[in-house]
């Protein structure tokens, strides 16, 4: 099978300078990197709600950069410094744009992330959804 790495054009930058594809599309699966909450230029967001806002976006444009959605993911897996401290805080903000119910989660509590600041991080893996076509 043919692998096709996923690069959205708002992420060329941490690309080249961490060396590593945001997705590797294999057929029709997605494999997404961890997503965290920074902003365009990289920057740590302070806000733990806003944190996890921001990190939420950076996974929506990368699946959608796959032709995927939120209700494209079969599996997540997300890092938390602090867990218990911030989970309320990314439950509601999850809940607001994450579809409920539709994947399996693991969530892992850790001691810290790549950068000083950052609250979580989250990775999947999406299923692109077979769509009726006519030929």
């Amino acid at each position: 099978m043919d692998r096709v790495v996923i690069i959205p054009e708002e992420m060329r930058e941490i690309v080249a300078r961490a060396g590593y594809a945001p997705a590797v599309k294999v057929g029709d699966t997605i494999y997404v990197v961890g997503q965290v909450g920074r902003t365009r230029d990289l920057q740590v967001i302070e806000d733990a709600q806003e944190q996890f806002r921001a990190m939420w976006e950076n996974l929506r444009i990368v699946l959608e950069a796959a032709n995927c959605t939120f209700d494209d993911v079969v599996e997540m897996t997300s890092y938390h410094v602090e867990m218990s401290k911030h989970m309320d805080i990314f439950r509601t903000v999850k809940n607001e744009v994450f579809p409920k119910g539709t994947y399996a989660w693991t969530r892992i509590g850790v001691s810290e992330l790549a950068h000083t600041g950052l609250l979580a991080e989250v990775k999947c893996v999406a299923v692109k959804q077979s769509q009726t076509t006519s030929s």
